[in-house]
This record gives C-alpha cells, sequence and structure tokens, in this order.
C-alpha cells in the first residue's frame, strides 16, 4: 500500500493530527457571545478551590480524582485530584516540554501542588548493527494528555512519544506510551503496547497509544489508538496486575499476559481512526466495560451523520434514565445549525442514545443542541454521578469557547426516567477571559466521584490555556414541601368579624384566616435547617397601576408578611394568621381575585455545615405558591355580576368649521340594563386628533380624568363602583374642535362603557362623526369719490387734443373692499365690476387706471387710457380696495330749454290775487277785529274797591 501522510481528522497533514482535539477547538474564536441565564443549582461556584500550574505547561489539559485505599507515608490527606500538564518541562535530562502529571493533595493549600515523578530518565538509547543510537524521544511528547486514576493507581499517557524501531534503517514511529503509578506512588511501571516489531504506518508505528485511555470498573487499562493500521485505529486493553509483572525496565517491547487488542480490516476502513477519542465512537466505547467484549457484533448503521460536525470527538457512558443499563451519549462540537437568516452557523451538539436492550440503542430526541457560536458545544462531556440524589445520573458537557469573553462554560444536565432534560440545571462560567489563546474552561472534565465526603460527587473542571483547573463541590440539596391556604376564600364585606386599632380607635373589618407550612427532606442534611418565609398579599405582578392593596394581615396592618422558620430534618412546620380586608372607600378594585403570594428560601445567613458548604434548594421545588380570596358582590349566588351596557349619545352640531374653535357638547346617557352590577364601570371617550377637552357641561357628580397613551388621547369618566342594574345616567361633556384640516372631511369622536367584569363587560363602541364645512361671510363693500360730480366743472373746456387727464373731464374715483368675516379662509375668489362706459351711444365713463393693494391679480377686457394722458399720482389707502378710476364726461345743456318770461309774470299774477282772496276770507271772519281794554260794566264793577264800610 506504500506509506501514507500523517494526517488528522480534517485533512491536515503531519503531526498536526495528534494535537486534533486542541487545535480544533482553538480554531476560529474571534466571536463573543453571551451566556444562556439558567437557574444555579447545587455544584458551589463560590466556595472553589483554584490549582495553578506553571505557565505555558497547559496545566489543565487532563484532570481526574485520586482517591485511594490508603494513604502514602507522610501524606496528610488521600483526597486529592491529579492534573496534566502536556507542555510542561521536567527534570529529565536532554528532555524539552515532555510533559507531567501533578498531584495536589484536597484540604492542602492550593500552592501544595507537585510532580508526580512517572518517569525520571531523558532520551533512551538503542544498539542497532552494533551502533548506539538515539532509542526513543521524549521532548514534546505531551506526556500528561491523558489522565486517570483508579483506586490507588494513576494512568498518565503521552501520545506523540516516539522511537526508533530495530531495523536496518533506523527511523523513529509516534508510537506513543503510558506509566502506572501504582500502591500510591511506590512503584511506577510502563504500558508501551504500539511499541511492537509491526511498525511503520502498515502496522502500528503511527498508533499513538494512550491518545484516549481509562480504567474499566474492574480495573483493567484500556488504550485507545488513533494511528494503528493506515489510521484505522485500535483498542487495546490489558488488566493493571498483568501489566504490572510484564514490565521489566530497559526493555522497549514487552509481552503482557492476557493482553487482548483489535486486528487490522480491511483496507476500506482505512483513516478510520478507530480509538481516537476525537472521532469515532467505536473504540471509545471499549473504554466501559458495558461494551468491551461486545465490540465486534454492533453496527454503526442507523447513525446518521453531518459531514465535519467531529461526530464522536467526545463520548460518554452512564445510566441516565436509571433502568439499569448504561446509555451513550455522543459529542459533535462542529455540528452546524442554519441561523434565522439562513447562514449555517456552527453551534455543537450531544446526541443521546438509550440502552432499550444490549446494545440496543435508541436515539432520544430531542438533541442538545449548543446555543453559543463556535463554542463547541459538546467537546467534552462527563458523567457526574447522581448530583441531585434524585436516583438518575446527570451529565456535565463542556462549552469550552463560549460566553461573553470566550471564557468557556460547562452545562449541567440532569438524568431522568425518559433520557437527559432538555435544559441544563445549572451553567458554570469560567473565571479567565481569553488571552493569547482560549482559556479553554471546560476542555477537561472529571465527575462522579465525592472528594470531600458529604454524599454528593464533585466536580474538577480543567482550563489549560491559563493553566487552570477548578473544583466545583457540591452541596446538599433540600427537598422542600410548602402549602399555602385561605379559608374561607370568599370576604364579604358586610360581616364585621375582626378589630383593628387605629390609635385610640377600635374599628370592625371583615377578615379571612391564612395558613401556611413547611416541611424539608433530603440526603446529609444538618438537623436543623433554617427558612426564610414572605407572603404577600396583592402581590406587584397582580396590582394594578397606581391601584392600593385591598386587604391587610391584621396583626401589623402591612401587606407583606416575614418570618423566621427553623425546621427540623423531616418535620413539618405551620403558622397561622388573618387577614382583612380595608374600607371600601379606600380602594377600587372589587372585582378582581385577591392574591396572596407565599415566597421560601434557605436564610442565607445559616452557618454552613461541617463541610464549609451550605445547603442549597431542589432547583425543582417549588418555592413559591399562589392563592386568592374573593370579595362577596351583589351579583346574586354565583357572585358573577353580568351587565348589559346601552349607550347613546348626542351633540349640540353636526358640522365644525375650518378656522373656528368650533365648541362642542356631547351628551350622553349610560345605562346598565342588565343582572348584575358594572364595576370600575367608566365612559371611555376617544379624542380626534382635532379636538381638546374642555370640562364637564351637566351632572356636576360626575368626575372625568384626561389622560394619553400611546400617543392616543382619551377622556375616562367615573359611572360607578359598581355602576348599578337599573342605572341611567345622562351628562355633557365639552369640547372644542380648533385644528381642523381642509383634508378631512369629517372628524370622529368614539364613545364606549367599559368595565371590569367578566362578562359584558363593554358596551358597544358609539362614534360621533361631525362634518368638516368650509363657511365664509364674504362681504363688497363700494365708496364713490366725490359722491356728487358737478359737470361741467369751471373754465372747462371743450377740446378734442386731450393731453393730459384735466382736459376729459373730473376725475372719479370708485373704492372697492372685499371682506372675509369667516369663519373659514376661502380661495380662488373672482370679483367682476362692470362699468357703463357709454350711455346712449354717448361717452359716459374714460378708463383710466386701476390700483391694487393685497394678494389681487386683476384684468380688464378694455385698454386702460388708451389715449395715453399724463395721469396724476393716486393717494392710496391703507386698506386693500380695488380702484377704478373713471373720468365723466358731461355736454353742455342748449338755451331754448330755459322758462319763459311770461310764464314767471303770470306765476306772480296769480300768486298775488290768491293773497287777496285770503284777506278778504280772514275779513270776514273777524279775524281783524280788535278787543276792548277793559271787559263790561259788571266787569269793571268788580274791579272797584270795597265799600268804606267794609274797610
Amino acid at each position: 500500500r506504500g506509506v501514507r501522510t500523517l494526517r488528522g481528522a480534517d485533512g491536515t497533514p503531519g503531526i498536526v493530527a495528534v494535537l486534533a482535539r486542541s487545535l480544533l477547538c482553538i480554531s476560529g474564536l474571534l466571536l463573543t457571545f453571551s451566556q444562556p441565564v439558567c437557574e444555579a443549582f447545587n455544584l458551589d461556584v463560590e466556595n472553589t478551590a483554584v490549582y495553578s500550574g506553571p505557565n505555558g505547561s497547559y496545566f489543565g489539559y487532563a484532570v481526574d480524582f485520586y482517591l485511594a485505599d490508603s494513604a502514602r507515608p507522610g501524606l496528610e490527606c488521600i483526597a486529592s485530584v491529579v492534573i496534566g500538564a502536556p507542555k510542561a518541562n521536567t527534570r529529565q535530562v536532554d528532555v524539552t516540554e515532555g510533559g507531567s502529571v501533578f498531584y495536589c493533595p484536597w484540604g492542602l493549600s492550593q500552592s501544595d501542588c507537585h510532580t508526580i515523578e512517572f518517569d525520571t530518565e531523558g532520551d533512551r538509547n538503542v544498539l542497532i548493527n552494533d551502533t548506539e543510537y538515539h532509542g526513543d524521544f521524549k521532548s514534546h511528547q505531551w506526556f500528561g494528555a491523558t489522565v486517570r486514576s483508579h483506586g490507588d493507581t494513576i494512568l498518565a499517557c503521552a501520545p506523540l512519544y516516539s522511537w526508533r524501531t530495530e531495523k536496518d534503517v533506523p527511523h523513529s514511529d509516534a508510537t506513543g506510551t503510558c506509566y502506572l503509578s501504582v500502591r500510591n506512588f511506590t512503584k511506577f511501571v510502563e504500558y508501551a503496547p504500539c511499541r511492537t516489531e509491526i511498525s511503520d504506518a502498515v502496522g502500528q508505528g503511527y498508533c499513538q497509544g494512550g491518545f484516549s485511555a481509562d480504567f474499566t470498573t474492574d480495573g483493567k487499562v484500556v488504550l485507545g489508538g488513533p494511528g494503528s493500521y493506515f489510521w484505522q485505529g485500535q483498542v487495546i486493553a490489558a488488566a493493571k496486575e498483568d501489566i504490572i509483572k510484564a514490565y521489566y525496565p530497559g526493555y522497549f517491547m514487552q509481552s503482557v499476559e492476557g493482553q487482548i487488542q483489535t486486528r487490522q480490516v480491511k483496507s476500506e476502513h482505512d483513516d478510520s481512526y478507530q480509538g481516537k477519542k476525537g472521532q469515532y465512537i467505536l473504540g471509545a466505547l471499549m473504554i466501559t466495560t458495558l461494551f468491551f467484549n461486545c465490540l465486534r457484533s454492533f453496527s454503526w448503521k442507523h447513525f446518521s451523520l453531518q459531514m465535519g460536525s467531529y461526530f464522536g470527538y467526545a463520548v460518554a457512558t452512564t445510566d441516565i434514565n436509571s433502568d439499569g443499563m448504561a446509555d451513550l451519549l455522543v459529542g459533535a462540537p462542529m455540528f452546524m445549525v442554519r441561523g434565522s437568516d439562513g447562514r449555517l452557523e456552527e453551534m455543537g451538539r450531544v446526541y443521546v442514545y438509550l440502552q432499550r436492550g444490549p446494545l440496543d440503542l435508541q436515539l432520544r430526541l430531542p438533541h442538545l443542541t449548543g446555543t453559543q457560536v463556535f463554542g463547541r458545544f459538546g467537546s467534552t462531556i462527563a458523567p457526574l454521578g447522581d448530583l441531585n440524589q434524585d436516583g438518575f445520573n446527570d451529565v456535565a458537557i463542556s462549552c469550552p469557547f463560549g460566553g461573553e469573553d470566550r471564557q468557556g462554560l460547562v452545562y449541567i444536565y440532569n438524568g431522568y426516567s425518559e433520557g437527559l432534560r432538555e435544559k441544563p440545571s445549572q451553567v458554570i462560567s469560567g473565571q479567565w477571559a481569553a488571552g493569547a489563546i482560549p482559556a479553554s474552561f471546560g476542555f477537561a472534565l472529571r465527575g462522579a466521584k465525592d472528594l470531600d465526603m458529604n454524599g454528593y460527587p464533585d466536580l474538577i473542571v480543567g482550563a489549560f490555556g491559563v493553566n487552570k483547573a477548578v473544583l466545583y463541590r457540591s452541596r446538599p440539596i433540600v427537598n422542600t414541601s410548602a402549602s399555602l391556604t385561605v379559608y374561607p376564600t370568599m370576604i364579604n364585606p358586610e360581616e364585621k368579624n375582626c378589630m383593628i386599632t387605629n390609635g385610640n380607635t377600635s374599628i370592625p373589618v371583615s377578615c379571612v384566616n391564612l395558613s401556611f407550612c413547611i416541611s424539608a427532606d433530603g440526603k446529609h442534611l444538618p438537623d436543623i435547617l433554617d427558612f426564610q418565609v414572605e407572603v404577600q398579599l396583592d402581590s406587584n405582578k397582580h396590582k394594578q397601576k397606581g391601584a392600593v392593596r385591598r386587604a391587610l394581615f391584621l396583626d401589623s396592618q402591612q401587606p407583606l408578611l416575614q418570618r423566621s422558620v427553623r425546621v427540623r430534618h423531616g418535620d413539618r412546620i405551620c403558622d397561622n394568621t388573618k387577614i382583612y380586608l380595608r374600607d371600601e372607600k379606600d380602594f377600587r378594585d372589587k372585582l378582581s381575585s385577591i392574591y396572596v403570594a407565599l415566597n421560601f428560601s434557605l436564610d442565607p445567613k445559616a452557618a454552613a455545615d461541617s463541610h464549609g458548604l451550605r445547603p442549597i434548594l431542589n432547583y425543582q421545588t417549588t418555592n413559591a405558591i399562589e392563592q386568592k380570596a374573593q370579595i362577596l358582590l351583589d351579583c346574586g349566588e354565583d357572585n358573577i355580576c353580568v351587565p348589559d351596557l346601552k349607550l347613546a349619545v348626542h351633540g349640540n352640531r353636526k358640522e365644525v368649521y375650518l378656522g373656528d374653535d368650533n365648541s362642542l357638547t356631547l351628551t350622553f346617557n349610560a345605562r346598565n340594563e342588565g343582572e348584575g352590577g358594572a364595576y370600575e364601570a367608566e365612559l371611555y371617550v376617544v379624542l380626534p386628533p382635532e379636538a381638546d377637552y374642555s370640562g364637564i357641561a351637566r351632572n356636576n357628580e360626575l368626575t372625568c380624568s384626561y389622560e394619553t397613551e400611546n400617543q392616543t388621547r382619551y377622556l375616562s369618566c367615573d359611572l360607578g363602583n359598581p355602576m348599578k342594574s337599573g342605572t341611567s345616567l345622562w351628562a355633557g361633556l365639552r369640547f372644542t374642535v380648533p385644528r381642523l384640516k381642509d383634508t378631512h372631511k369629517t372628524v370622529q369622536f368614539e364613545l364606549q362603557i367599559r368595565s371590569k367584569n367578566e362578562n359584558n363587560s363593554h358596551s358597544e363602541v358609539v362614534p360621533y362623526k361631525l362634518e368638516v364645512v368650509v363657511q365664509a361671510d364674504v362681504i363688497l363693500q363700494g365708496v364713490s369719490r366725490p359722491d356728487k360730480v358737478f359737470f361741467p366743472p369751471a373754465n372747462w373746456k371743450v377740446t378734442k387734443n386731450y393731453g393730459v387727464e384735466q382736459d376729459v373731464g373730473p376725475v372719479v374715483e370708485h373704492i372697492y373692499e372685499l371682506v372675509n368675516n369667516g369663519p373659514s379662509r376661502i380661495s380662488h375668489t373672482l370679483l367682476e365690476l362692470r362699468c357703463p362706459l357709454r350711455v346712449q351711444g354717448q361717452t359716459l365713463l374714460y378708463p383710466l387706471e386701476f390700483s391694487i393693494e393685497g394678494p389681487i391679480n386683476c384684468t380688464s377686457d378694455k385698454n386702460m387710457n388708451h389715449l395715453h394722458l399724463e395721469v396724476s399720482v393716486l393717494q392710496t389707502d391703507s386698506c386693500t380696495p380695488l380702484r377704478v378710476v373713471t373720468p365723466v364726461v358731461w355736454n353742455k345743456p342748449d338755451i331754448e330749454n330755459s322758462v319763459p318770461l311770461w310764464i314767471i309774470i303770470l306765476a306772480i299774477l296769480a300768486g298775488l290775487l290768491l293773497l287777496a282772496l285770503l284777506i278778504y276770507v280772514l275779513y270776514k271772519f273777524g279775524f281783524f277785529k280788535r278787543s276792548l281794554p277793559y271787559g263790561t260794566a259788571m266787569e269793571k264793577a268788580q274791579l272797584k274797591p270795597q265799600a268804606a264800610s267794609e274797610a
């Protein structure tokens, strides 16, 4: 077959294939994304242990717990973690970045991590044809890229380790090698099953043994070698006791009794990377006991892969549905999802296969799909054990380049009877933003071990980009049950069965009972649990805007009750109190329910347990409970009011005029003809943009408020709470409509009765439409100057040669004024003036000129001043008249038309004769007779003085 080029899964040539697990995750990381908001669960993200390694060592590339059965003498604690740093420098002679594994004891200072001396030698020599050559190459071998523990044994591998084969033409092969630390670091043995005579690409020369590795539950070592047999890959397994027996220092090749391994298959399976954790499932399944003996009988034809998704890059097996059979999870961190814009985006996906029978895998839908573009969701999958102690195993899935600053995310998914829940119960964010390279938080995950022995498994997360590893411990989980009861649920405002104190006065009020109970249970909990309880009346999410709370607690006269409740583990504690209804004048809402909300939480100030952890409520616990009470209404036995709302509207005008203020009065009649009251009934009037509200025209008891909402102006008038059945209300509202436009033919008001009842809450909308009319009061006024013409004027002579206007005759000015008294404006108005230029065939007026003031255009059907006379300057008025100057020419009267003289003489004689006749008549009537100065004799006697005797 010839020599094949060493290449990675994506076709990249050379040694890149060995680094595929890290390089595929580091590429394409130029964008940042927001972190999903999920509910925190019981992994404590505040009290963590952070372990640090040498800069640039990739400390945290691989992690595991180390819980040995017995401690090595001198060690203070057997509970610890082991952390791989594949680029660390060691004390090995002439070895550069050989890689190392660090031991970090739990409970000691985080700086107490120290190197485990698996291999202290430098490169070894080999004798070929009596010539000594460099035997192996440990520089850049990535020792510590894989680290696993089992009991007192630790397995660490260097997948890029190379050795010089014993052939005529010496060359080196990247076979990979592993070391085991057994009996708590008292013995170290090397295990390199790919370092055989079957070298080169045709055999195990490019094996890279230990690229993936693990222990089975019974202690067998299982290695994956993706490069064997032209990259077909292979899986090799042997018992650790047999590996220890077969080890002889100085021997490059060893024969392990009982070792089994997959063999080379047909050439069409070349480049299948069997055994590489980063590409295909087949080898990874060998890492578990469940699938170890079933390798050759398993078929994968039912798997549907997206090209380039790296399906199988990460795999894990655990019983997530608690049916006694291990299930399979497969990561595809480069899975593409089509976004809303139709473009493909790399999100990553994890497939869940439930084992329904021996190797009968059923794909569980829906898949778990990432939400962070280029986040590489599904790069690592780690079984966690039963994290929340609900009887189902849980799983951690990494998204090492997700988050706002590409700091990395770890998602916690809980198992249940149907598989894995679709939403994570907790999302853990990395503490370090990306630097020169991404922090890669979550690239390494390891769980399912209880490091602090509190009864709950813990999780360790590696972030090799910042040379860190973080230990997250699980907090004890409290399963809580709570109840809330209000009785009776109907509050009768007429029944005053409780008393409150206001100063020195006791006031009767309507009240009902309220009680709540809390119980707590769980595993590995303290004997006493402290809770904080809040009970709120008319909670904010139900309270109407601007409304007051209608019910209060009887003891405190407040809407909020806060209590500290101490519950013994396994017990149930109850509390009782009363709530009362406020005076009906203090609130409007009588119809809707009074909601009572109970919220409880563990007291954050409570002391931590003996492990330094505070318990946490189960994230599935319902810690908020609501009940409701109802105000008894005058609506019959069912307490349901069904109004029948009617509305009639009349106005004092049907038209509005452009340019006018247009005062308008709308008179309405609101009626409720239903069987029950309409609560919080209001007249709702939507004003057109052209109108303004002025006030109430009639009915002084009506109250209205003017408001604006979403650019809609409306009027809200209170009609009663309730507007009782049979109510008929008349009232008037005043408006003005000043902002009319000639583009609208009508203006419309909309009126409706609205209430808060559930049934028949609104009346029909009644529109009131006004026609927009143009109305103008136009007056034409005129005056003549002078108002009389005496002709001929003095010293006027008739001439045939006219030079100036005085030669024609006197000037007559006609002044016309057009006035619009409104209210509307007018346009395109035509004023036509007709002048008598000739009378009885004789010239009467000579048109001389016209003068204009104002926005007027004038034209004439005759030529003005056709004789071209010299015209004197005219004085114009300040108004806007139209002036037409017309000289009137009069002819001289004839002499024969005067009165004859005889007629005059005859008229004088007739007048004298008439006068004589008048005098004669007066004479005959005695008009000219004169009276005596004294009267008759009797009159005279009466005027004499009285006799002397009388004197």
